[in-house]
């Protein structure tokens, strides 16, 4: 367990009285409280934190002086027992205090753009995609955040060859980041008449999403291409020249929006995905230059990882990565993720942790 000195304690909790003193003042400009208040809303819960940590801490002195020096022996024994669960509610607060302290992901609190392409597998793998896809969609309604459509390829037997989206809502890349890799399905499919299973898969990207202030893209470095629409679209389709290609010079990244019958649209949807691609590629970049980019317990959120596998036949969901096996494949299909996503942030806490305690 990581130990936090008091030293430390003291410094969070003069910071926190610090930006509050300098924000009562009322003399800060605009930008200037903006950028304190948001240094006391995050520190805020740390420092509430530590402030427990402290608390009990002066408490177990006190106890465990009065268990061992108190003359009156019903004293010592309540004090004795006391102390054993202060010890148990310390242990608890020390642990909340030192996950306070970890440093954060800063795309952490951003929306997300959900990326999801069939892999091997063939119309399975299409009808899997589609699955997952709607999976995501429901996860999201229980947590209250919104998903917008940005590009589909349906395949003709159903489901999706690609799909992209936008999951917009607090803190959606941080529960949804464990879900990059490639996700292994094995059933029956429809069509098989020997009853034989058959496995394909589907592979999933979750980038957080960049905003205009994040990186700025010189119109130079663009090439853009606008053509007509092709393949099923409705009766628009084939009738105006509103699809758009941009290609992003420097990177050779492509982006291709024909899903809007409005070329404006189609281009701003096109940007939106460029601009999240870049900004991923970036935090990437940085990653590998921070001391070989830790790779943690719960994978790197590289596409080509085998991460999870959904089975049909024993009605069973398994996540490779930290060996959970969930015996509730219908519920987990219609969006009831908590539990599968709970078990990968714990586990990713714990490995961080454990490597500050190295």
């Amino acid at each position: 367990m990581v130990t936090i000195s008091p030293e430390r304690i003291r410094q969070i909790e003069a910071r926190r009285d610090e930006l509050s003193a300098m924000m009562a003042t009322g003399e800060l400009s605009g930008e200037r409280f903006v950028q304190l208040s948001k240094e006391y809303a995050e520190l805020e819960p740390v420092a509430a934190a530590a402030g427990e940590v402290r608390r009990l801490r002066q408490e177990a002195e006190s106890l465990a002086y009065m268990a061992e020096d108190s003359e009156d022996d019903e004293l010592r024994l309540m004090a004795a027992e006391e102390l054993r669960d202060n010890r148990s509610g310390l242990a608890d607060a020390e642990h909340r205090l030192a996950l306070a302290l970890l440093p954060r992901d800063a795309a952490d609190e951003r929306s997300a753009m959900l990326e999801l392409r069939a892999g091997t597998g063939g119309d399975e793998a299409a009808l899997f995609a589609g699955d997952l896809f709607r999976m995501y969609q429901r996860y999201a309604e229980r947590q209250g955040w919104r998903v917008e459509l940005i590009s589909a390829s349906a395949s003709e037997a159903g489901g999706y060859k690609e799909v992209v989206a936008s999951v917009s809502g607090t803190g959606v890349f941080a529960k949804m980041k464990f879900e990059s890799g490639v996700h292994r399905v094995q059933r029956v499919p429809a069509t098989e008449a020997g009853g034989r299973i058959h496995t394909s898969a589907a592979t999933v990207a979750v980038l957080p999403e960049a905003e205009e202030v994040d990186l700025q893209i010189d119109e130079k470095d663009l090439r853009v291409d606008i053509y007509r629409s092709s393949g099923a679209g409705g009766q628009h389709v084939n009738t105006t020249d509103s699809a758009v290609r941009i290609t992003h010079i420097p990177t050779g990244i492509v982006v291709i929006q024909q899903d809007e019958r409005s070329q404006h649209k189609n281009r701003a949807k096109a940007m939106k995905v460029l601009r999240t691609r870049l900004y991923e590629a970036e935090r990437e970049r940085l990653a590998s230059e921070r001391a070989g980019a830790r790779k943690s317990m719960v994978g790197s959120g590289d596409r080509s990882e085998r991460i999870r596998t959904y089975n049909f036949p024993q009605g069973r969901v398994t996540d490779h990565r930290i060996n959970l096996t969930l015996h509730r494949l219908p519920e987990i299909l219609e969006g009831d993720l908590d539990e599968m996503i709970g078990a990968l942030v714990a586990e990713d806490e714990a490995e961080r942790l454990a490597s500050l305690d190295g």
